[in-house]
């Protein structure tokens, strides 16, 4: 298996995405990076946060790592805030260090959304699928999961590894 990196996008460290997080990454054995632990600006034309946590580590991500696993709770019907900053923020290595921006070529991108039962919404894919195809990554799909009663299922424990397992191979 390949090194990745899964990217935890929700508001709570230790809430229900935390739970999925933990499941994946005993199924991938992938690193994980928690955007809520970091100060993440929005994006801006004139680069003001340049100093924030978001340049060191997509420079880290580019430089170590060749497939990304981006797990949201849905919000609004959406990925989390946290998670489409760090999409905006992608924009820094595309307009001005695009040294690195052409680095995620290649790169395998996979999607898990969480939320309390086992509805999934029409769209909800798209900023993921359109994302990896215009940035030259390979979107190996999505996977939608809950948490219940504050524990993940028998039913998505196998749901998430049988993803795992055939998006990774």
């Amino acid at each position: 298996m390949f090194k990745g990196v899964i990217i935890q996008a929700s508001s709570r460290s230790t809430g229900n995405t935390s739970k999925i997080v933990n499941e994946i990454k005993l199924q991938s054995g992938f690193d994980v990076v928690d955007l809520n632990l970091l100060q993440i600006g929005h994006y801006d034309y004139d680069y003001k946060n340049r100093d924030d946590d978001f340049q060191p580590l997509f420079k880290d991500i580019v430089t170590n790592y060749k497939t990304i696993i981006f797990v949201t709770p849905i919000y609004w019907y959406s990925m989390s805030g946290l998670l489409k900053v760090f999409f905006d923020r992608i924009s820094d290595f595309l307009n001005d260090k695009t040294d690195y921006g052409r680095k995620l070529r290649g790169f395998k991108m996979l999607s898990v959304s969480i939320s309390n039962d086992n509805t999934f919404y029409d769209g909800f894919e798209m900023p993921f699928k359109n994302s990896a195809n215009y940035l030259g990554m390979t979107y190996k799909g999505h996977l939608h999961t809950w948490v219940k009663n504050n524990s993940v299922s028998e039913e998505v424990q196998l749901n998430i590894k049988t993803f795992i397992k055939q998006a990774l191979n």
